[in-house]
């Protein structure tokens, strides 16, 4: 179970979360959804169509992106939240700024995604004095030039002690374990070969004894691999989900709610056959 602020998520199956991005310069959808009533009505479609839970973002944070001020940020992700107060589903913040963090809180978010799992001074101390999830994501470098030629020794058992040492540190504030996700972070400071050798050896984070959040929709590596653009990758995106669920991954982060919850559906009836 995942304890996320008023809800009780239950891990017995996968879970969907839907992304919305209140951003102009998302990598998938930047600016479709800037308006706060497209905002609205993308998230309340999400729903409608599954969606466990979503992601607000007022940040992008893909490759090259540059950062944006936390007023700003703030001022595109608080009103949606606010109008999304009565959703029958959890709302997540995606940011990785106290402050921001804070608002979030203060206007009803029961779970903060954060790429800098909790590192910047008080975003620790701003989850633990909630009720609310947290997802702990591994990150190398900024998003303006993460994707500058990133190199490890072992990406997986590197990305391993990353997590292990912000699920500790998480837990030392007080955060206790069943409010805690973990992500490796697809895409962030990592080569094609880092992503896929991650997702063939996801059963290997199971150590970190948290549930696993993968996003994998519409990134960059599925174009390295299919040669397709942005909008044309749903089928590998789909492909990317049910290798992360034969992986373990308990929540999947997509774009693409209503063809992914089909994915989960498929994969559970094989599961239980």
């Amino acid at each position: 179970m995942l304890s996320c602020g008023k809800f009780a998520l239950q891990l017995e199956r996968p879970l969907v979360m839907g992304v919305v991005n209140v951003t102009p310069d998302s990598f998938s959808d930047g600016g479709k959804f800037l308006d706060r009533a497209a905002a609205l009505a993308h998230a309340r479609r999400l729903i409608d169509e599954g969606a466990d839970l979503l992601d607000l973002g007022g940040e992008s944070s893909r490759p090259g992106s540059r950062p944006v001020s936390e007023s700003e940020e703030a001022g595109r992700v608080i009103p949606v939240l606010q109008a999304l107060a009565d959703a029958p589903v959890p709302i997540s913040v995606d940011t990785r700024r106290p402050g921001v963090i804070r608002e979030a809180l203060a206007h009803g978010a029961s779970m903060i995604n954060d790429i800098e799992a909790l590192s910047a001074p008080g975003a620790l101390e701003a989850v633990a004095a909630s009720g609310c999830a947290v997802c702990l994501m591994h990150k190398r470098g900024e998003p303006a030039t993460m994707q500058h030629d990133p190199r490890y020794g072992e990406v997986v058992s590197e990305v391993v002690d990353f997590l292990a040492g912000r699920i500790a540190a998480a837990r030392a504030a007080g955060i206790a374990t069943d409010r805690i996700v973990a992500d490796p972070g697809f895409g962030f400071g990592k080569t094609l070969g880092h992503n896929l050798t991650l997702l063939k050896r996801l059963p290997e984070l199971a150590r970190l004894e948290v549930p696993l959040l993968v996003g994998w929709s519409r990134k960059s590596s599925l174009g390295e691999l299919t040669g397709r653009a942005v909008e044309d990758r749903l089928a590998g995106s789909l492909a990317a989900a049910l290798l992360a669920l034969l992986g373990g991954a308990k929540i999947l982060r997509v774009h693409d709610v209503k063809e992914t919850r089909d994915v989960v559906l498929v994969w559970e009836a094989w599961r239980n056959a």
